[in-house]
């Protein structure tokens, strides 16, 4: 057995400084937004008032009905092409232009938001497609595939392929071989992969400022010109929501993710 890491008042102090650093700002908003003041710098007593006033905010409501909405379809969207591409990549072998296929797949992990939502503005102009819902819709499937890519053929690479091959000797053929062998094994992958879109389709602001259009603004957009106004009680009630929503996505996603490398692990070769 190892020995044991003893951690010393200084890795205990540097510990406590980074989180301090990361979490004490968000820490501060969650308990400011239960501010009874109007000043967000003054505390005046523990309130629901400014959640209430959010729920009668019809601007707030629609603009986070709309990213809903986005991230829903975006997400799904983006599962079902990128765990189509990762089986691609981790079952097709090696084919003429799976180098460049990859490389244009992963490029949105390594490229600027910006250069990427001018280049999807670009193009929506060149086709003369009225930018809104299905615009960005579009620029956030295309961000989030790669991610779900990655997620999805990590796991792909880890499983045993005589699984499959096994079930192709029984009489199924390569896509019922998939749907009934792999598809049951890299389940969590996938539904991590959907979480991680969603998250990140429900965040973006960069890509989602360039597609979108009059009147179907998201939550990060109307957050944004909210806030170049003066920051309001409301902002941080409805950011106290997101982190709540995005945290409760990130466990769920944590746990399939744990589960897909269980599974993984028990189908792998000996």
């Amino acid at each position: 057995m190892g020995r044991l890491l003893r951690l010393s008042p200084f890795n205990i102090a540097a510990l406590a400084l980074g989180l301090g650093f990361l979490y004490l700002p968000i820490v501060i908003l969650v308990i400011y937004s239960f501010n009874d003041s109007r000043l967000v710098t003054v505390w005046g007593g523990w309130s629901l008032r400014w959640y209430r006033e959010l729920l009668a905010d019809g601007a707030m409501r629609d603009a986070t009905w709309m990213s809903l909405r986005v991230a829903f379809v975006s997400a799904t969207a983006a599962t079902g092409l990128g765990t189509l591409a990762a089986v691609a990549l981790s079952r097709a072998g090696r084919f003429r232009g799976r180098t460049l296929f990859s490389g244009m797949l992963y490029a949105p992990l390594v490229m600027p938001e910006v250069i990427m939502g001018l280049s999807l503005l670009l193009l929506f102009v060149a086709i003369d497609a009225a930018r809104g819902f299905w615009t960005v819709t579009a620029a956030h499937t295309t961000l989030t595939l790669c991610f779900v890519a990655v997620v999805v053929q990590a796991r792909l690479n880890g499983l045993d392929r005589s699984l499959e091959e096994a079930a192709m000797d029984l009489g199924c053929g390569p896509v019922r071989a998939f749907a009934a062998v792999t598809l049951p094994l890299i389940l969590p992958s996938v539904v991590a992969g959907w979480m991680l879109a969603f998250t990140l389709s429900l965040d973006d602001l960069v890509i989602a400022s360039f597609t979108t259009g009059p009147g179907s603004s998201t939550l990060p957009i109307r957050i944004y010109s909210e806030v170049r106004l003066g920051v309001k009680p409301e902002i941080n009630a409805i950011c106290t929501l997101i982190i709540a929503a995005v945290t409760v996505l990130i466990i769920a996603a944590s746990l399939a993710s744990k589960l897909s490398n269980d599974r993984g692990r028990n189908a792998a070769p000996l």
